[in-house]
């Protein structure tokens, strides 16, 4: 029984997973606390959170751009654990808006949160897991670190900047024993692209792109509102796996369109891509 007890114990990880408080990041820590592991899930709207606590899920208010904020809720998850085996950085958003409308300050917010945030956090959990030997940084990308989407131009670069962080950091902290996994989703139904939609439509209003943003709000919401896109629950399965596999994979990528949007933006002409992104952009969908 002993024996058995000590490998059940060794195959439970303590898991601080930010952005919990909807979406991905709070379907995964329900499902990975109901796989038996230590959940600590953070986020800024802890009242969203609530009822994680039905699944022994721990609930931490974090603001990954605040950094007392990242301080207190690794320290908390070490204090009471003495340890951290996994970081699943997944907080973030998206506002969409042309390169040319978007105020600096809303982009730096995006860089500073998608980017920043996550690079910060990592540094904070990074002493620990290389003290106790092992560890797994779980990096939640995007196919839109692979491929550019219309109007989304600063939305792109966090999250081909996501890409190119868990690259470099995936070389330099294997020798401690530390895995570095990216989760590359696709179009996953979610209120994220409501939100970023929204965004795109009040960034685009008074501008010389105002009637090709407005559109594409409208087929973005509508998109969004579909029956188009994938669960959740789909890349809560790859942060599983990347959670639960003795040798994870360097990147995992699933969801709708994921495959077929990378393929085509590496094998087309830019200008192709271009232009079928711009048709895309005028496609006129039912005001929803």
């Amino acid at each position: 029984m002993k024996i058995l007890y000590f490998c059940l114990m060794k195959n439970i990880k303590i898991i601080l997973i930010t952005g919990a408080s909807s979406g991905i990041g709070y379907d995964a820590a329900e499902t990975l606390a109901k796989q038996g592991h230590r959940v600590y899930a953070a986020a800024r709207r802890v009242e969203c959170m609530e009822p994680l606590k039905e699944f022994g899920v721990n609930i931490l208010k974090m603001d990954v751009t605040d950094e007392a904020s990242m301080k207190q809720g690794v320290e908390a998850v070490f204090q009471a654990e003495g340890r951290i085996d996994v970081l699943v950085n997944n907080a973030g958003y998206g506002y969409f808006g042309a390169i040319e409308n978007v105020s600096i300050e809303e982009a730096r917010r995006q860089v500073e949160v998608n980017v920043f945030g996550l690079a910060r956090l990592t540094q904070l959990v990074l002493p620990i897991m290389r003290a106790q030997g092992s560890g797994r940084i779980i990096n939640t990308s995007s196919i839109a670190g692979k491929m550019v989407i219309y109007l989304g131009g600063w939305y792109n670069v966090t999250k081909y900047a996501v890409e190119a962080f868990s690259d470099a950091l995936r070389m330099e902290v294997k020798p401690f024993g530390i895995d570095v996994v990216k989760i590359e989703p696709g179009a996953i139904k979610t209120d994220w692209g409501i939100i970023a939609a929204k965004n795109l439509k009040e960034s685009s209003e008074g501008t010389a792109y105002e009637e090709t943003g407005a559109r594409w709000s409208n087929s973005m919401r509508w998109f969004y509102k579909s029956n188009l896109l994938s669960s959740p629950k789909v890349i809560t399965r790859l942060i599983s796996r990347a959670v639960n596999s003795r040798y994870p994979r360097a990147v995992y990528c699933r969801g709708r369109f994921s495959f077929s949007g990378r393929v085509a933006h590496a094998l087309l002409p830019a200008r192709w891509w271009d232009a079928i992104m711009r048709k895309l952009g005028k496609i006129k969908v039912k005001q929803q």
